[in-house]
């Protein structure tokens, strides 16, 4: 799948996001769901699992950068 192809989608955090950690995240793919890797875009929020959250780049194979897709 190319990037373009990720880039808006959404999905939902299993594992938290956040500055020095690599989170979790299960995004609607190719018919089914499947689990990313996950940092944040701006390098500095931190996203709580549960959190709908968009992709704005994808690193294959299974690497994103998601930011919250809602204001809280």
């Amino acid at each position: 799948m190319g990037d373009a192809s990720m880039v808006g989608l959404m999905g939902r955090v299993t594992g938290t996001v956040g500055p020095g950690l690599v989170g979790e995240v299960i995004v609607r793919v190719r018919g089914g769901a499947e689990h990313f890797l996950a940092h944040p875009a701006d390098g500095s929020a931190r996203i709580t699992p549960g959190t709908v959250v968009m992709v704005v780049e994808h690193l294959p194979p299974r690497t994103v950068y998601v930011t919250a897709a809602y204001d809280s």
